[in-house]
């Protein structure tokens, strides 16, 4: 039914209702809070698009003139008011109105040249160049983009150009080969083994080739700033602290890049190396907005570092005075009872575990430091604690007490306050991504509002129909979202949309993505229905998983009977090829059966299938290879070796294979299920923690290679064995005795994997004190600040997230019903979509208003 409105413009009764329901109209036009604070002033919800740069001193603006009919027929129907524009203003000043005529092809946009077209194709032109506005604003509410950039023709062409697969695709690769150009630059990754004792001479490229790789990467980081930069506008630019910051690293990579083909690359130091993380950092706004929340969140973290670097210093002072070399009156007072009374021990004796105590651990200030530091994450425990220990045990509640206010107290509380810090920061920050969104939505709507005019007394301004189509044909999205917003749109009668119901509609990209299975087949046999009954019923799968364990079972009984048995002494390779070969028979017929119940595109839709039919196939093919090299299983079926693997190597391979299906089992523990849905949303959400973590680790690798680059020296006449105590050439523990040798920074490949090591804190302070040894006592302050930056902070970062995710998931586990053909999957801005906050209609247009190349005025 249609309601007539003023200016007798018909419109639909479900125009009505979405308006009074969805809009909250209130006097005025503006709509009503829901979110129960209290409204701002009244803004007039019509919004004109001005020629100019805008009116300045809040001049009058000019009148309106007479509306032009934009049809045939005329009329209020057609009507649209012609745009106002001042005398002397270029057409890059006036964004919305382009002067000369427009062509199109292929979604993309171009500045043409010739004469002013005529009224009607100067209407068209306008009509075109407002669609194209408005599919580059909703593209950036799909990616979370800002909207502050250039919006005349030639920018909105360029802008699409630049955000386009192929050209992010050639940028990423070009991030990607600027970093890979350490593994082979001097001093090159490219040996088998890293320990220095063993490792041959790496092939180290000639002066020019990876310089030239880099010159190239280079140009295409010249031309990436530079369409940033001209895209946002040369005044936003020097706003703008990362773009400056990346023009200055490409002056000072390119300078050194300058210097080091001056020396035929025979420098020492590059600094282009440490600064090559950034391209990296910046190139994604979701690692800039985890580092702005990290940054945000290191005042509330350093309470907790200085209390616990107070409780430190305390603790080691305490330490240098109660485990000192002389006797202190103290010291005699506290022991002196227990040592006569409770021991028989000549206190002779003792004193000499006395001195070790002292001599290993706290002989000084930077080695108790240390030593407590190493304690506090349990590394060295208890063998920090062991001297004292065998002479009284009262020492124990030193190192106890140590732990527990340290360890269990302070540690925890800083990833608490992590935790609770940086999930508010992150909140913060996926808040403005949801206000990048709608304003992206809004200033859409405010544009194609433009094409067409509403009546001189409506009250509010609209979008038709046809407009939105025509946007959405060009617009890149998911065809998910596209096909729901089509799906929106034909079951409202309405030709009109207000604002409302224009945002409405694209909140479907902020719904959960659902993948539905495809049905099943339907047979018209009785036989085959039954058959499709049965093989399809989840016991069916159960029988599977149970088949599955019972060979997990049998290859571990192999296993342990042949684990004390020399190679040439197994002769169960019948056995296990026997049974190979019945279970993988049993996994394809499953597999068939499964396919025949299912149909193939729902068994393939489901990942467990998709994993268990791969698995299945490579099996089936290494049991042929097997039978064709060596034949069917016999009585005296031995391993030899013919071809690339010997017959032994190919059934281990079958079995490695079978044990890793053996996960197949998880789909169907809802647990362990959740468990591991977590893990997959982590990592292909969380791409921003690995991201800052790589940066991090690019690094700190680069200034490991600057600062031990050579320091580890190969001691080939001393044999690495256990000695004595207080022998001075290999003490047990040390990084000689436990052949460390191939963790060191001779290359790029091997400091990851030692800084790796070290985050892990298992034995770092071997680590400490061995590049300590070779190096600089100053190095300790490397791998500490290290530790600091990786396992407390990182780590605690990660861990939040963690809980985070899992949290939310459970939450949602048990208040959404099981679907088994449905499967959810998140982003990390929907993870925290159920508390945020909607931003208000005053606020989205404050911020148009405010948006440096799109002038509208009220």
């Amino acid at each position: 039914m249609l309601v007539p409105e003023a200016g007798g413009r018909p419109r639909s009764a479900c125009c009505q209702r979405e308006e009074s329901v969805g809009g909250s109209a209130a006097p005025g036009g503006k709509p009503g809070r829901t979110d129960g604070r209290s409204p701002a002033p009244a803004l007039p919800r019509r919004l004109v698009t001005c020629g100019g740069r805008g009116h300045p001193g809040g001049a009058a603006l000019p009148p309106r003139p007479a509306p032009v009919p934009s049809h045939p027929g005329g009329g209020a129907e057609g009507a649209r008011w012609p745009l106002p524009m001042e005398a002397g203003v270029s057409a890059e000043a006036e964004p919305l109105l382009p002067p000369r005529s427009w062509r199109t092809g292929r979604g993309l946009w171009r500045a043409g040249s010739g004469d002013r077209p005529a009224a009607g194709d100067a209407t068209g032109a306008d009509n075109d160049h407002h669609i194209n506005q408005a599919v580059v604003f909703i593209e950036d509410a799909i990616q979370y983009r800002s909207i502050n950039h250039r919006v005349d023709s030639k920018s909105l062409w360029l802008y699409r150009w630049y955000y386009s697969r192929t050209c992010q695709w050639i940028l990423s690769l070009t991030i990607t080969i600027i970093l890979a150009l350490v593994f082979i630059e001097k001093p090159s990754s490219l040996t088998v083994t890293s320990d220095v004792r063993y490792r041959s001479s790496a092939w180290n490229p000639p002066c020019g080739l990876t310089e030239s790789i880099e010159l190239l990467c280079f140009l295409v980081f010249m031309v990436d700033v530079s369409v940033k930069s001209y895209l946002i506008g040369w005044e936003e630019f020097w706003k703008n602290k990362w773009l400056v910051a990346y023009i200055l690293i490409l002056i000072v990579s390119f300078t050194d890049w300058i210097v080091s083909l001056s020396l035929f690359c025979a420098e020492d130091v590059r600094i282009r190396r440490l600064l090559r993380p950034f391209f990296l950092l910046q190139n994604s706004s979701m690692m800039k907005k985890t580092l702005k929340s990290i940054n945000s969140t290191l005042p509330e973290m350093a309470s907790v570092l200085l209390l616990l670097a107070l409780h430190l210093s305390l603790f080691t002072m305490f330490a240098m005075l109660l485990f000192a070399r002389t006797k202190l009156f103290a010291k005699f007072i506290f022991f002196y009872v227990f040592l006569s009374s409770n021991t028989g021990i000549p206190g002779r004796a003792l004193d000499g575990q006395q001195d070790k105590e002292w001599m290993g651990y706290f002989r000084n200030l930077p080695d108790s430091l240390t030593s407590l530091l190493v304690l506090l994450t349990t590394a060295n425990n208890p063998d920090v604690m062991i001297p004292a220990y065998s002479k009284n045990r009262a020492y124990s509640i030193f190192f106890i007490l140590f732990t527990v206010l340290g360890n269990l107290f302070l540690m925890n509380l800083l990833t608490a306050i992590i935790y609770n810090q940086f999930r508010g920061y992150l909140l913060k920050s996926v808040q403005s991504s949801l206000f990048r969104r709608r304003l992206g939505i809004r200033a859409a709507f405010e544009v194609l509002s433009s094409l067409k005019e509403a009546p001189a007394n409506a009250q509010q301004s609209y979008v038709s129909v046809g407009a939105l189509l025509r946007v959405l044909q060009k617009v890149e999205m998911d065809s998910r979202c596209k096909q729901a917003i089509m799906r929106s749109l034909k079951t409202c009668s309405c030709d009109q949309l207000s604002a409302a119901q224009f945002q409405k509609l694209f909140e479907e990209l902020d719904k959960d993505a659902i993948k539905q299975h495809p049905p099943s087949p339907e047979y018209q046999s009785h036989f085959m229905q039954k058959i499709q009954f049965v093989f399809g019923h989840r016991y069916f799968g159960y029988l599977g998983n149970v088949v599955a364990l019972a060979n997990i079972i049998s290859i571990c009984v192999v296993l342990v009977m042949d684990a004390d048995k020399e190679p040439s002494e197994i002769d169960d390779d019948f056995f296990l090829g026997a049974i190979n070969c019945f279970f993988i028979l049993y996994y394809l017929l499953e597999m068939l059966l499964k396919i025949l119940a299912m149909g193939l595109k729902r068994y393939l839709s489901y990942p467990s299938n998709r994993f268990d039919g791969l698995l299945t196939i490579i099996l089936l093919i290494l049991e042929i290879a097997t039978f064709a090299a060596y034949g069917f299983p016999h009585p005296g079926w031995r391993h030899v070796f013919m071809g690339l693997l010997s017959l032994w190597d190919m059934v281990r391979l079958v079995n490695m294979l079978i044990v890793f299906r053996f996960l197949r089992i998880i789909p169907n523990m809802k647990f362990m299920a959740l468990v591991v849905t977590t893990l997959l949303d982590l990592v292909k959400n969380l791409r921003a923690f690995a991201g800052i973590l790589v940066v991090v680790f690019y690094a700190f690798a680069i200034t490991g290679i600057m600062l031990f680059e050579g320091a580890v020296v190969s001691l080939q006449n001393i044999s690495a064995v256990n000695t004595t105590y207080n022998n001075g050439t290999l003490n047990c523990g040390t990084y000689e005795q436990l052949e460390y040798w191939p963790n060191n920074f001779d290359d790029f490949a091997a400091a990851v994997v030692t800084l790796w090591d070290v985050m892990v804190v298992n034995n770092w302070q071997v680590f400490l004190e061995a590049f300590s040894r070779y190096s600089s006592p100053w190095a300790k302050i490397y791998f500490v600040a290290w530790w600091l930056i990786s396992s407390v902070i990182w780590v605690n970062l990660f861990v939040a997230l963690l809980l985070e995710n899992f949290i939310h998931k459970w939450d949602r586990r048990c208040h959404r019903q099981s679907l088994s053909d449905i499967e959810y999957q998140r982003t990390v801005e929907l993870m925290f979509r159920d508390v945020l906050e909607e931003p208000t209609e005053e606020e989205l247009i404050e911020k148009l208003h405010q948006h440096p190349h799109l002038q509208l005025c009220r």
